[in-house]
């Protein structure tokens, strides 16, 4: 029997779409070393070919169930366009050109386009006013905590759109995913399945662009960020993903958009040794507003408790 969508999510459902911006929000940091030694489709392609590896190995280990249909293949193909192949090289390139602070603003609009894709192919998924009132206050605090470029020399228009389609392409990807929750297929088959349909997609592209990778040259640094792109930022990141998706829904799914750049500082701080600025401080505490407005659960709980 199919149960409904949760418009509002529980604490297990924020814990793990907060663990899910903490990998995500690694990613840029990740992509950024990477590209010093690699080029973009190069990246992508290693990226989701060892999240497959790794993802068909636990499928292995547990024996689960993996269906044959040549119609679920082809979903698949399509989840690994969507979600994987073409954001992935969309904002890895982006990243070549834009400086990262940027990037992050533009990845954060990917609610706005949930919202409306949500509004036209997913009737059960109502957005109310606190929810888009809630995503409004979300993306001014990143705005705010990130702060806009001073300098907009040498910033290319089309790097900036290429993000923005980036999240557009999420965004349809969520809307899309919803269908595999009525399949009732495991998170993980299903993440293993989007991989490996985007790893065939991109492994011949990069391969006959870039050429052969030479893996010999690479730095343990790199080779540790690729690593965990593929581990962290990839496999164990759409397991979440996909779980977080079958139970509450693409928009709530998008959130986790305006909690990447919160992790991408804390990141910066705890592992590069950054400083937290009061700007960061305050752009936190503006996205922690938001987010309550869309969880709602606080506000009716003041409300009830006034009556």
């Amino acid at each position: 029997m199919k149960t409904s969508i949760q418009t509002k999510m529980g604490g297990k459902e924020w814990l793990i779409l907060i663990i899910l911006s903490v990998f995500w929000g690694g990613s840029f940091f990740f992509v950024e070393i990477v590209l010093k030694e690699l080029p973009t489709l190069t990246i992508v392609a290693l990226r989701v070919a060892m999240a497959a590896i790794v993802l068909w190995g636990v499928v292995l280990f547990l024996n689960l169930n993996v269906s044959k249909s040549p119609k679920l293949w082809l979903s698949f193909i399509l989840m690994g366009l969507l979600n994987n192949a073409i954001p992935f090289s969309l904002i890895t390139w982006g990243q070549t050109q834009i400086i990262s602070s940027l990037a992050s603003i533009l990845n954060a609009v990917m609610p706005f386009f949930t919202i409306i894709v949500a509004r036209l192919l997913l009737p059960d998924e109502k957005v109310s006013i606190l929810k888009a009132t809630g995503v409004v206050i979300g993306f001014t605090g990143v705005t705010i905590m990130i702060g806009l470029p001073e300098k907009t020399e040498g910033l290319m228009v089309l790097a900036q759109l290429a993000i923005l389609a980036a999240g557009l392409s999420y965004a349809v990807a969520s809307a899309y995913g919803r269908r595999f929750r009525e399949i009732g297929i495991d998170p993980i088959v299903l993440a293993a399945g989007q991989t490996s349909a985007s790893s065939l997609i991109m492994l011949p592209i990069a391969l006959s662009i870039d050429g052969a990778p030479d893996v010999n040259t690479l730095s343990i640094e790199s080779m540790l960020s690729i690593f965990s792109l593929a581990v962290f930022s990839t496999a164990i990141a759409y397991v979440l993903y996909f779980k977080i998706l079958a139970s509450s829904g693409a928009v709530n799914i998008s959130l986790v958009t305006l909690l990447v750049p919160v992790s991408a500082i804390l990141l910066g701080v705890v592992v590069l040794g950054e400083s937290l600025e009061m700007i960061h401080i305050i752009g936190m505490a503006i996205i922690a507003l938001g987010l309550i407005t869309i969880d709602g659960r606080l506000l009716n709980y003041k409300r009830l408790k006034k009556t």
